[in-house]
């Protein structure tokens, strides 16, 4: 059994922002294609060269397996003391190994000690291992958003 080990990102470390950049092309591409997917792209904007700035500005967590960073998540603490998740990507090798759950605990332990009330995801109607993921920590839905291009 692996022990998931997770930590703030560090945007000093060149391997951490190159290995961002990657797993969100990778998780981005995984969207394409999904139903919803197209909309919530449009609505999230690409990162890419922003990892550095993202990572002194919000919680960006990374799970790894020795240097080779295997997931991440990006939470947003707002003003209204509710942290967002606003995205979270595992690797589909390293899924069903804890690491998602493993994000989710460290971002909403920090958000907590910080005076969060309460933690808000996302996930698209197919994304079952996000759905799981939220479900697990006891996250449950509250408002469904329908979309219909005209």
């Amino acid at each position: 059994m692996i022990d998931p080990t997770v930590r703030l990102a560090d945007r000093r470390d060149a391997d951490d922002v190159a290995q961002l950049k990657l797993l969100e092309a990778a998780a981005r591409a995984a969207l394409v294609g999904q139903r919803g997917g197209e909309r919530w792209l449009i609505e999230h904007p690409e990162i890419g060269e922003q990892w550095v700035s993202r990572c002194d500005t919000d919680d960006v967590w990374v799970g790894h397996m020795d240097n080779v960073v295997v997931g991440y998540m990006v939470a947003l603490l707002g003003s209204d003391s509710i942290i967002r998740v606003d995205q979270v990507w595992v690797t589909p090798e390293a899924r069903e190994l804890g690491f998602g759950d493993a994000l989710l605990a460290a971002a909403m332990a920090s958000a907590r000690e910080r005076g969060a009330v309460a933690v808000e995801g996302q996930s698209l109607p197919g994304d079952r291992h996000t759905k799981n993921l939220y479900e697990r920590a006891g996250i449950v839905a509250r408002l469904i958003t329908t979309y219909k291009p005209l």
